[in-house]
């Protein structure tokens, strides 16, 4: 029975630290998170498409990647594939050279695939020779994959996702050390799972590291901020947004409230306007307070040209031993 896009990818949950061993089914197994846009490619006759995550279409954006996949279909290949959409670049993976890849269509989008090669990290086989793989566990697909490209049905621009049976070597891609070649974590996969199309029944981990920035404003009010918005000065002087937190517990709001004094006109931010998340151009209702606390956070490894974090970060405590001026400038 063969696959319909558009296909719902099976996902993560979001952990802190490695589960115990024997979490998931028939024991995990660890693969590399890569910096890239999830994706589904279907590579039939008369029919290549390359699906977001989400159900659309990536593939005027990214032509080699679809001429790649129908010479598959050119050598009698019928494939559907899971994996993750990169653009490597300056010795890393570059999220953001694969944004302006997205964004770009016909001339565009040729001349961009020619100065900025994409690549497809694949991690799994949903469709083989016509035949749904959704059913058989996660080590029989893996095999599935791992002969593909041992018999050179696959190749570049397609490569095989690292994984490890280790818990070590697991351990080590959590080191925001991989963070600077495009590498945000591990996710563990069952070795005895099946595929399970939207559901999060797989363990994802990010590697993170611990950074401060200025307070520049909350949501909420001062006196009871629900979260706040992390700033850096740069070398013009400009308070540049580079961070929101999470929701903040009861203790800490009581904590900041006593703390953080409103701010007017004279701010840096007065009337400007900021997106309610990464991605999305809805307005965030926010209050500039008084800059000039430092705050120490927890973020993962994902933070785009601007310097600002893609994610959500994790507010840990105030430096009471930092004031902004002696924080690093933001380049």
């Amino acid at each position: 029975m063969a696959l319909t896009p558009p296909f719902e990818p099976m996902l993560a949950e979001a952990r802190r630290v490695l589960p115990p061993d024997g979490t998931l089914p028939g024991g995990w197994i660890a693969e590399q998170k890569a910096d890239g846009f999830r994706t589904i490619l279907f590579a039939r006759p008369g029919h290549v498409l390359i699906q977001s995550r989400r159900g659309a279409s990536l593939t005027p954006a990214f032509p080699d990647i679809a001429a790649a996949a129908a010479g598959l279909v050119g050598v009698g290949q019928s494939l559907v594939l899971d994996g993750e959409l990169v653009v490597p670049h300056g010795g890393r993976l570059d999220f953001n050279e694969l944004q302006h890849r997205a964004r770009r269509r016909g001339v565009n989008a040729a001349r961009a695939a020619e100065s900025r090669p994409a690549y497809l990290i694949v991690f799994d086989v949903l469709e083989a020779s016509g035949t749904e793989q959704l059913t058989r566990p996660y080590r029989e697909r893996r095999a599935v994959l791992e002969d593909l490209f041992a018999h050179n049905v696959l190749g570049a621009p397609f490569t095989l996702c690292p994984n490890t049976l280790d818990r070590a070597t697991a351990q080590d891609w959590l080191d925001p050390a991989w963070g600077t070649a495009g590498i945000e974590g591990a996710v563990l996969k069952g070795l005895e799972q099946p595929y399970l199309p939207g559901k999060r029944a797989w363990i994802k981990v990010r590697a993170h590291m611990t950074a401060e920035a200025v307070i520049g404003a909350v949501t909420g009010s001062p006196h009871h901020p629900l979260t706040l918005l992390l700033g850096r000065y740069n070398a013009a002087g400009d308070l540049r947004l580079v961070a929101r937190t999470t929701p903040l517990n009861t203790a800490v709001r009581r904590d900041l409230g006593r703390r953080l004094a409103p701010s007017g006109s004279e701010h840096p931010w007065h009337g400007r306007h900021f997106s309610a998340g990464w991605g999305t151009r809805e307005q965030l209702e926010y209050r500039p307070v008084r800059p000039d606390l430092v705050a120490e956070f927890v973020a993962d490894t994902a933070i785009d040209a601007g310097g600002r974090y893609r994610h959500p970060v994790r507010f840990g405590r105030v430096r009471e031993d930092l004031t902004p001026d002696q924080l690093p400038l933001l380049t």
